[in-house]
């Protein structure tokens, strides 16, 4: 039987809604995080797919009160933490925990190539500093940088550390973490990367972050669902299709370009509109509706 952890389950890397105007729409917020809640799916807002680099602290400070608020004690509040100023990064923490952060999930300062030490260094300060506990975040594509797994160990036995979403789009790497994690009370694992959910949850995963949730919840929480009780077959159909549904938003696009399509799926689902934060742009016309046909064709 899985061991059962404080975290754990399908963890919703949410949209950003803005208004026209530039600012955080909150009402969307409200309506994205309670569409997850209803399936027990928790957000984690301000990550990658939320545009976190790009949200100004106080606006991210808006969507976390009406997240809190939309959540009712439902769900957990994962809020990411990103930045090159580590200063900075400390401060906006402090205000991500006031307005109502249950856990922060924070990437390494990315503009330096940091050594395994600095590494260690910059994760074990921010989590001395820290009054809600902190998630370590792995994401190659975005830092281009992976933290090593002996710094990773080394951090999982300081008390204020939970775990490690791990978005590195690599098996053998997540295979060695659930060695070293899965019968560890005290520090969980969630698979970053949406297309290796089935294989993780296999591998005794705690966790999966697919940002194709934002519109699809429910397959999520049933792919979770079947690979945790074992039903590899179920689990194994899900993530195919849960694979073509998130081409539709990705295909031929580059990172930024994908989460405005998946903002654009969003809004043909009453969700949020189209806005995004600068300097990322709105689709073209002919890609909008190359999307919006494949989500009907799709019938999601």
């Amino acid at each position: 039987m899985k061991l059962k952890k404080q975290y754990g389950g399908v963890v919703v890397p949410l949209v950003s809604p803005m208004t026209a105007d530039g600012k955080a729409d909150v009402e969307s917020v409200e309506r994205l995080v309670d569409n997850l809640a209803k399936y027990g799916v928790a957000p984690l807002l301000l990550g990658t797919t939320g545009e976190g680099n790009s949200v100004p602290v106080e606006e991210g400070a808006k969507m976390i009160v009406a997240a809190k608020k939309a959540a009712a004690g439902r769900v957990t509040i994962y809020v990411g933490l990103g930045g090159c100023c580590v200063s900075d990064s400390h401060a906006a923490a402090k205000k991500f925990i006031a307005a109502g952060a249950d856990v922060i999930a924070a990437t390494l300062p990315s503009y330096y190539a940091l050594t395994p030490e600095q590494m260690y260094k910059y994760y074990k300060e921010l989590a001395d500093a820290l009054t809600v506990p902190l998630m370590l975040y792995n994401i190659t594509i975005t830092t281009h940088m992976s933290i090593h797994l002996d710094i990773v160990e080394k951090l999982s036995h300081h008390p204020n550390i939970v775990g490690m979403k791990d978005s590195e789009n690599n098996i053998p790497r997540l295979e060695e973490c659930l060695k070293m994690f899965k019968d560890r009370e005290d520090f969980c694992y969630f698979c970053g990367c949406a297309a290796n959910s089935a294989v993780a949850l296999k591998n005794g995963a705690d966790g999966i972050v697919p940002s194709v949730g934002n519109f699809i919840p429910k397959a999520y929480q049933d792919l979770f669902e079947a690979g945790i009780n074992g039903n590899e077959e179920e689990a194994e159909r899900l993530q195919q299709w849960t694979i073509e549904i998130g081409k539709i938003n990705t295909e031929g696009l580059t990172l930024g370009e994908s989460l405005a399509g998946l903002k654009v799926i969003c809004k043909m689902k009453g969700l949020c509109d189209t806005y995004m934060w600068p300097p990322l742009t709105e689709l073209s016309p002919e890609v909008v509706d190359r999307i919006q046909k494949q989500v009907l064709n799709a019938k999601i």
